[in-house]
Parts: structure tokens; sequence; C-alpha cells
């Protein structure tokens, strides 16, 4: 596919040249539910720059607790840890919303790292990017009620999809927010009566987005959009 057709952020901020290097090595691949990207502790072999479609970082804690550390859509890439030189990350990846992106080898990124300065500096600019949304999703975690934490992540997730339904389980929105469930179900009722959302089974829709924002009390705001944007230059 041209470049110029491309939906990812990081690859289409790419210059031509840089593009050329990195694009023999590229497969299109579907993104599937629940797909595990990169494990914990494991050498990754491979980066993802999804098209469509949702991933998450997930932090887990002696015991099994979980709670999601960031959250990779159409604006950006796997392998953080691997743009910034290490072989592993203490923390998994998996699709959450299933879409499709494209896959690149680890063994073929490296060596395009190497011989390309502009190519390296464009990743580090998404890298800083990535762990500045992790460090304001520990802020936000740290200080705001779960449903302006709720709205921020529904909020988050809608920036990178097409559409307004989001097809999720309040058990998956427990774990992405660190939160028990039935909190979760509160939350979402909560939203659902001030006419933020529509929730079903599996589904929610969001109605009113300004209105969201608002709720958040800003949780949700500059931030989340300067960085969101900065992948794509």
């Amino acid at each position: 596919m041209p470049q110029s057709l491309l939906r990812n952020h990081v690859l289409k901020a790419l210059s031509p040249e840089d593009f050329a290097l990195l694009q023999p090595s590229m497969h299109h691949v579907e993104l599937g539910l629940k797909a595990r990207l990169e494990s914990s502790y494991q050498p990754i072999e491979h980066v993802y720059f999804p098209e469509a479609g949702i991933a998450s970082v997930v932090a887990t804690m002696t015991g099994g607790r979980q709670s999601e550390v960031g959250i990779i859509g159409h604006d950006g890439m796997t392998g953080v840890a691997v743009i910034l030189g290490q072989d592993s990350s203490p923390n998994e990846t998996y699709i959450q919303v299933a879409g499709n992106g494209w896959l690149l080898p680890v063994e073929s990124l490296r060596p395009a790292i190497e011989e390309s300065q502009p190519l390296r500096e464009s990743l580090l600019r998404y890298a800083h990017a990535f762990l500045v949304q992790s460090s304001r999703t520990a802020l936000v975690n740290g200080h705001s009620k779960i449903e302006e934490r709720l709205a921020r992540w529904l909020l988050m997730v809608d920036d990178r999809m097409e559409g307004n339904r989001i097809y999720l389980t309040h058990e998956f929105l427990a774990t992405m927010l660190g939160a028990r469930r039935p909190g979760v179900t509160i939350a979402l009722q909560m939203l659902e009566y001030r006419g933020l959302i529509r929730a079903k089974r599996g589904e929610i829709t969001i109605v009113d987005r300004p209105g969201m924002i608002k709720l958040t009390h800003g949780a949700y705001g500059d931030e989340e959009q300067r960085h969101f944007g900065s992948a794509s230059g």
C-alpha cells in the first residue's frame, strides 16, 4: 500500500526514504480480539503499526492485579521498549478492539534505526508521546473519580476508532481501569443517566462527546490531544 494511503500516524509521518527502509519487511496482518502482541519479560520479536483497532499495554502486580498503562491505535505502534534500545518490557500488550495493521520484525527495524538518524528521531518522538500518555494515566488514576477515569478512557478509545460504538465488556473495562467490576457498572450507569452514553451488553455508544469531556474535570484535554496528534508530525 502506498504510504499516502496509510492510516497509521507513525508510518505516515516518516520521510519517503525512511518508509522505504521499512516497507520491504512489513506485512499486513489481522489483529484479532485478545491477540497477544507482547508478553512480559519475553523478547519482542515484532512491532505492530495498527491501521484499525486498539491495543492495550497492561501492567501486572504480584498477585495478578492488572491495570492498563497505555493505549495504542492508529496513532502509534507497539515496541516502545525496542525503540529505547531494550529487548523486552515488563508489560503485556494485547488487542482489546479487533482491527488490522502492519507487522515489522524487530530484526529488520534495528538496522534501519541504526542506518537512519531521522528515522530514529521520528520513532523516539512517538516513544516520548507514549510515555507522556502513560504518566498522565498514572496521574489521573491516582486523583480522579472512577466515572472521570472511565470517561477519559472512552474518549481516548473514541479518538482512535471510526464511528462512536465501542465493543467491550464490563469485566474488560474493570481490568483497563484497575477497578472492580461493580464500580465500573455503576460508573457506566451514571454516564448513561446523564445522557452521555448508551450502554448495552458488550457495546457502548458515545452520544455527547463535549459532555464527556466536561465530566472528566480536566482529566482529558489538551495533553491527550496534543500527544495523540504528535505522532502524525
